[in-house]
């Protein structure tokens, strides 16, 4: 099988990051014998070594203290797993079988750094999900959803054209109101893609109302649940539809159940979180103005990493303000600097970060002459540079036909 190299966090504490293998696909083997392969969800196999999370990794991880980190996973029951699956709040169905148990060991065993990366950035996006989700009266545990999307990295781009945590395409996103441009992507904006996706998810329900179908049909799209609803003879089941579903949706649901389970009993698999300590506190300014990320961090003397991991939606570091407001995110402590220095920030060599003009002046054409020789007619000295007969009469004052050798005569 084709082999993805994945990025992930050293649980030594250090700051680099190191190359995992994993499958794109995994391999269940019925009580019969039989053998069936699903294919992986995006953010179980995705590349997470990017530029985002490589200063993450610098500037804000340490191994956490709230576990003892193993290299083992301990020995886990069916019926130990079945109950502690039963005791998860939640009101989506999460039962138990071999391809649940399947993902479980997957993040248990070949993906644990990748999970402990994503606990750290609970405290981060956790909020930020809840607080959709409540907004909307759906259930709290769809927060776990970006972890087999995207695995809570904004910046994540499937091989399709997802983008952000939440994985939108470009024609879904905006029908929910995000904004893609050359220079801005929503999708990647974890506030703006987080309400999109919580109405989304609302409209999904309204349609099946099965949160298993929801979850199915955000993976692969209401018109292929839709097929295998008919080809199923109506039955609204996830489970009863399984055989008809693609590769992929056949273990969405599984990974979502196994994320969640992973997510509230990491410390049971030896499992510690690290710390994200990103900044206390964030808040936001609106730009009415084009402005370029690199003139805040220099006169502000904030780094540009920091700047595009709190405000990635910006693809090319520029704010677009004269467009519309775009509302620019700093640690809380800076924003009182920001204003005071407001001036300052956008005079700051804006010949050098924001070089797309206003207007460009037309240079006005060079004047060309030819020195007429014994002979030449005015026609054929026409006919020589590809111009009119009258051109030339009016560039000179010509009225005739009669020009003088050694004489210069203006072309153009």
């Amino acid at each position: 099988m084709k082999k993805l190299v994945i990025g992930i966090l050293s649980l030594l504490g250090t700051a680099s990051l190191y190359a995992q293998q994993t499958e794109e696909s995994i391999t269940i083997r019925s009580a019969s014998g039989t053998e069936e392969v699903i294919s992986l969800p995006a953010g179980m196999v995705s590349e997470t070594d990017s530029l985002y999370l490589d200063w993450i990794s610098k500037n804000y991880i340490n191994i956490g203290e709230n576990c003892d980190p193993a290299a083992a996973n301990p020995e886990v029951s069916d019926s130990l797993y079945m109950d502690r699956l039963q005791r998860i709040p939640a009101i989506i169905e999460m039962p138990y079988n071999e391809v649940v148990r399947k993902f479980i060991d997957m993040y248990a065993t070949r993906l644990r750094q990748k999970v402990a990366f994503m606990l750290s950035a609970n405290n981060f996006y956790m909020p930020i999900f809840e607080e959709a989700l409540d907004l909307y009266d759906l259930p709290l545990e769809l927060k776990y959803l970006p972890v087999i999307e995207s695995a809570l990295n904004p910046m994540a781009t499937s091989r399709q054209g997802a983008v952000g945590l939440w994985q939108f395409m470009l024609n879904t996103g905006k029908i929910y109101g995000l904004k893609v441009t050359s220079l801005v992507d929503e999708r990647r904006d974890p506030v703006k893609s987080t309400r999109a996706a919580a109405r989304y998810l609302k409209d999904l329900y309204d349609i099946y109302h099965d949160w298993n179908l929801v979850l199915a049909a955000y993976n692969c799209g209401p018109g292929t649940i839709n097929k295998a609803i008919r080809r199923a003879d109506g039955e609204k089941d996830f489970w009863a539809l399984y055989n008809y579903l693609p590769k992929e949706t056949r273990g969405y649901v599984p990974a979502f159940i196994a994320a969640n389970y992973i997510m509230t009993y990491y410390c049971e698999h030896n499992i510690s979180p690290m710390e994200m300590k990103m900044p206390e506190g964030t808040d936001t300014i609106h730009i009415s103005r084009p402005l370029h990320l690199q003139q805040v961090a220099s006169v502000c003397n904030i780094s540009m990493d920091e700047l595009r991991a709190l405000n990635p939606e910006f693809k090319k570091d520029v704010i677009p303000g004269n467009e519309q407001p775009y509302a620019l995110r700093l640690p809380s402590n800076m924003m009182s600097y920001f204003i005071d220095h407001e001036d300052s920030i956008y005079n700051y060599k804006p010949d050098t970060y924001l070089t797309r003009r206003n207007t460009v002046d037309i240079p006005e054409p060079k004047a060309v002459y030819h020195r007429i020789r014994n002979g030449e007619t005015l026609g054929g000295i026409a006919q020589k540079y590809g111009v009119s007969v009258a051109q030339l009469r009016r560039l000179n004052g010509i009225r005739g036909s009669n020009i003088r050798a050694g004489k210069s005569i203006r072309i153009r």
